[in-house]
Order: C-alpha cells, then structure tokens, then sequence
C-alpha cells in the first residue's frame, strides 16, 4: 500500500503552475497515493490534461485574481466570500479524510500569500495531529519575483511560516541557472533544507497522433493565452509585413485560456491567408515546436523548458517590462547564454515584430546543459524526506541535509 500524499495548488491567472503541478503528479503517483487539490478552474481542454491526471482530484470552488491583481470568483454560481468559505471546509475536510503522510503546497508561502486564511488552518492541523505529522514541503519554480526593500517584511513573514510549518523547500531549477536567496531579501534566512530538482519538463506529456505544424513555420504561442491576445495579433499583422516571396508558414496557438472574443478576432485576423493557422491548443508544443523553424512567445517557466528541450530558434517577449519581473529575468538570463532572443513588451510593434521575425532564421540557439529532469527528481526526493521517517513533533526534527 503506497503512502498518500496530498498536492496542493491554486493557478490564478495562467496554465503555468498547473502544467509543472500535473507534470509533478505524473511521477509522484509512482511512488505516493496522490489527492490532488486544486484551487483554480481547470481548462477543459487544456493540452495534456487527460483522465488519469485527474484521479483523485478535489477541486475546490475556483478563484483566481484578475488584471489588476484582485481576488475574484471563477464561479458565476459563487460570490467571492462563499466561495472562500467553502473552500476552507473542503480543504480542511479532506486533510482529515487523506491523514497524508506527505503535503505539499505549491509556491505558498513564496506566493499566494492572499490564501492565507485556507491554508493556515491545514497547516495548524498537521502540528495537532499528536505525535505523527507528515513531511510538509513547498513546491516552488525557478525565478520569482524580486522584492525591493518595501517587501522586507513579505520575505520574512515567508521565512517564518516555512520555519514554522515547512520540512523542505523543492525548487524546480538547476542550480547553476538561479538560485532561491536570488529572488528574497538579502538579510532574509531560509532556515529549513533547500532541494533544487532541476526544471521541470514532461516532453511526453501527451503525444500527439500526428503533427499539424508544417516543417520551417514559425509558431507563435502564448501559454494559457489569458493575456496574449496581443502578441498573437501582432504576429500575425507583423507576418503581413515580410516580403511575400520570404515568408515562412506562421502557425498561432490561442491558448486554453484566451477569452473566447480574443479567438475570434485572431480567426478573423487570419482569414484568407492560407499561409496563416490559428489554432486553439495542440496536444504537445514540443513536439509542434521540433519541426518548427522559429519560435515568437512569453518567456514563463514552461515554455522556456520546451525552448530548451527543442531547440528551435527563439524570440520570447516577457509579458511585463519591470526587471524583477519572472519572466523578464528569465529571458535576460537566457539570452545572456545564447539560448534565445528577447524583444522588450515595451518594444513590440508591428514593424519591429516583422523585423524581428526575419533575424529570428538566421538564429541559432546555443546548446544549453541544464537538468530538465525535475519531476523525476522531486519524486525521489520525497520519497527520501519520507523513507527517513515520519516527521515526529516539530517541522524539522527527523530531516537530513540532500541539498548538496
């Protein structure tokens, strides 16, 4: 009989999170009994999502934040505070019914600071639970965001919940990329074991029957698509530019998220131009993206890894311009190692887009020898914090050091 372990995560704005979660679950379910809770509205056709990634999922009434970082209600059914409410319930409810031996909360307390009130509850309950409690880990991507001064206090009050609560601290990253101190306070001490995975990337999460793509055209991408329209559009008015004799096949993703407006003016957009296909999803994009002959997206955590694993010429617009920014740091870095190309969102016009479209075929990528081997590696690790013993009394007291 495996051992159970419940997984926790809340996606708010995009497919990101969700994605590098489902990947996770996929090889923890080798080795745990996996209830699997999720917080955020699931996609109902997102790539990759299939039955069996959804066996014994608890989907908590959905929340999420909107453009101007407000909590709201992803459930028409459901005001915010009801929604709330009952979330606190099930979650609550279902650590009682699982009694995991190991909980794992994505990104909180790093983030999701807003679901506090959900959260805190659970993680009293696994200091009360008499003298068994179960290894407790957060789950965290490679970059974040960057805290000026003002934020002191915010990575402190990090600190200290995972000093009070937490076993470990899994980061998805290689190492010699970036490191966790990089994105908190200086003066800021993590004081619970740090493990960096490597980054994680499922290539095989869904393979496709057949690829759709035609070999050497550009694909134009933007994760769950929730704030991607612009891109999109651009690439498609920046295609209309190159000279017609030279332009390569474009291939534009929407996304599962796109607002359903958003799809039509792209299809709108695209039509009469059979050099131009817009499509909703595809089953695996690095799959579509290893007979591609370039690349146009954001610069998230998901999609910098099927960057990577596939090697197609790059050109990423991080979706924001502040240089703390995930995605702006991400991209930096990347482009400093000669693995991609980056345009600055402030810098993206239709004639620039057009002109970056015909330096983007010239391009070639540098190798890059970074892990990519996270999910396996999260799992051993777990079984390993678990195969040491069951945490007994405080957060802590039964680890042993495996982050070197």
């Amino acid at each position: 009989m495996l051992p159970s372990l419940v997984f926790y995560c809340q996606h708010s704005v995009g497919t990101g999170h969700l994605t590098r979660t489902v990947a996770l679950l996929r090889h923890l379910r080798a080795r745990f009994d996996v209830t699997f809770i999720t917080g955020g509205a699931l996609p109902p056709d997102m790539p990759g999502l299939g039955g069996s990634d959804l066996q014994k999922t608890v989907q908590l009434p959905p929340v999420g934040v909107d453009e101007t970082g407000r909590m709201v209600s992803r459930d028409r059914r459901r005001p915010l505070l009801r929604a709330l409410a009952e979330r606190r319930r099930v979650l609550i409810d279902t650590y009682h019914a699982v009694k995991p031996h190991v909980l794992m909360i994505e990104l909180f307390p790093s983030g999701r600071r807003k679901f506090l009130s959900e959260l805190e509850p659970v993680l009293e309950e696994t200091l009360c639970g008499g003298a068994i409690r179960p290894i407790v880990c957060c789950s965290v991507r490679d970059i974040g965001l960057s805290h000026d001064d003002q934020h002191h206090e915010y990575d402190s009050e990090a600190a200290r919940v995972l000093g009070a609560y937490f076993d470990a601290v899994l980061v998805h990253c290689d190492p010699s990329f970036a490191r966790l101190e990089e994105s908190i306070a200086q003066d800021v001490q993590i004081r619970v074991p740090v493990y960096y995975t490597g980054f994680v990337h499922d290539p095989n999460q869904a393979v496709p029957r057949r690829l759709r793509t035609r070999p050497g055209s550009i694909i134009v991408s933007a994760g769950g698509g929730l704030f991607g329209e612009t891109l999109l559009r651009k690439a498609i008015e920046a295609h209309a530019w190159l000279p017609a004799g030279s332009r390569p096949p474009l291939t534009v993703i929407g996304g599962p998220l796109l607002p359903e407006d958003g799809w039509r003016r792209l299809r709108a957009l695209a039509r009469g131009r059979p050099d131009v296909d817009v499509r909703r999803s595809v089953p695996n994009l690095v799959w579509e993206l290893s007979q591609a002959g370039g690349s146009i997206s954001q610069c998230g955590c998901n999609i910098a890894m099927d960057l990577l694993h596939s090697r197609v010429p790059a050109l990423v617009v991080p979706l924001g311009d502040d240089p703390r920014d995930e995605q702006v740091k991400r991209a930096r870095r990347l482009e400093s190692l000669g693995a991609l190309r980056v345009l600055s969102n402030s810098d993206l016009t239709v004639p620039r887009l057009a002109a970056e479209m015909i330096s983007l075929l010239a391009f070639r990528p540098s190798a890059m020898a970074l892990n990519l081997k996270g999910a396996e590696q999260t799992a051993e690790i777990v079984q390993q914090l678990f195969e040491q013993g069951v945490v007994v009394g405080a957060p802590g007291m039964a680890r042993r050091d495996m982050s070197a």
